[in-house]
């Protein structure tokens, strides 16, 4: 087997809280630092209910005072404007060094996005990119937002995927600052659509997608908190 390949799959059955989440891709990603044999890793989670901003997204995006949000409120190193996550998302955060998938950080993101366009034609929908943005979008409404950042080309962040969950709190935001360009969620056009189902699917998606042979992680490999 390549050992490029070689990658841990991390799948917490409970809600994550960001920073927690976040504390776990630095981990990842330093171990790749320290050592490029290191096997790389993805992350399958859902979050505590919070917001993000992206390195220099802007505040002027949110419907509330930054200095008291309804939610917790963090400033990341990623790319990309405001977004939620909370339950009923899928959040995939792959830590991967890109060196080894094209060494470009816009093919990457085409790469996520074709992730999640794969996932949806399995389930006889046709997702759709639009020129000049990052995501993926089903009949005009947004369904996955995809922001990341690397160091030295090890990947962090990635893509939230909206499964069954609650929409409200999007409008509180403008999401991925993008006027005028709804939101939605994939049990709105497959009805009973649950994170649990799609779970083993975006995993499978992200794998071939990246060529990835997945393992559970050993012993000596696991996260702190996990």
């Amino acid at each position: 087997m390549d050992p490029r390949l070689d990658a841990i799959c991390f799948e917490p059955s409970d809600p994550v809280p960001f920073e927690r989440a976040w504390g776990w891709q630095r981990q990842l990603q330093q171990r790749l630092l320290e050592d490029p044999r290191a096997p790389e890793a993805l992350l399958l989670l859902q979050h505590s209910p919070c917001y993000t901003l992206g390195r220099g997204a802007s505040e002027a995006f949110l419907g509330f005072d930054p200095l008291d949000p309804p939610l917790p409120l963090h400033r990341i190193d990623r790319g990309g404007e405001v977004t939620h996550h909370l339950p009923g998302q899928l959040v995939l955060y792959p830590v991967l060094d890109l060196r080894r998938h094209g060494a470009d950080l816009h093919l990457y993101l085409r790469e996520l996005e074709g992730v999640v366009i794969e996932l949806l034609a399995e389930l006889g929908l046709g997702g759709e990119r639009i020129d000049g943005l990052t995501g993926v979008w089903l009949e005009g409404r947004k369904v996955a937002a995809i922001g990341v950042g690397a160091k030295r080309w090890i990947s962090q962040h990635g893509l939230a995927l909206n499964v069954d969950c609650a929409l409200e709190g999007f409008g509180r935001i403008v999401p991925c600052g993008l006027q005028n360009r709804p939101v939605g969620r994939l049990c709105d056009w497959r009805p009973g659509l649950t994170v649990a189902a799609l779970q083993p699917r975006l995993v499978a998606a992200a794998a071939r997608r990246f060529r990835l042979t997945l393992r559970p992680p050993l012993p000596t490999e696991g996260l702190e908190g996990l």
